[in-house]
């Protein structure tokens, strides 16, 4: 029988509140590599994306006029580019202008993004 006098609880006890604040951290624990994961896969491939759609832009430019722009904005002012894009990696657009191989020409030949110049090199060689 009930006591009058005793009113009832009407909260959860400090044991139960730390059973659930451990079951979501638990799963925060396991769902956050996997965000953060996702996120990097995703910068990756808009980075890809806008390096190959500079180097499209540098390649109609020098197929129109016979010679590679003197710098990225040259594009934009020709109208082969609506603006330089951001690198995602590195939240600029302060990607790193290649010269031409042959010693002849000048301008901009071939561009990476400043964040992985090495990593970037290897995948310039495998973009069309």
């Amino acid at each position: 029988m009930l006591n009058p006098k005793r009113r009832p609880h009407n909260g959860f006890t400090l044991i139960e509140l730390v059973v659930v604040i451990s079951i979501i951290g638990l799963l925060l624990s396991l769902a956050a590599p996997r965000y953060f994961a996702s996120i990097e896969r995703g910068k990756e491939a808009v980075q890809q994306q806008n390096l190959y759609s500079l180097r499209d832009a540098i390649d109609k430019f020098f197929g129109d006029t016979g010679r590679y722009p003197e710098n990225l904005e040259e594009l934009v002012v020709k109208r082969y580019l609506r603006s330089v894009p951001v690198d995602p990696m590195t939240e600029h657009r302060d990607w790193i202008a290649l010269p031409p191989p042959d010693q002849n020409l000048a301008g901009v030949y071939d561009i990476k993004s400043a964040m992985n110049k090495e990593a970037n090199s290897d995948a310039s060689k495998t973009l069309p």
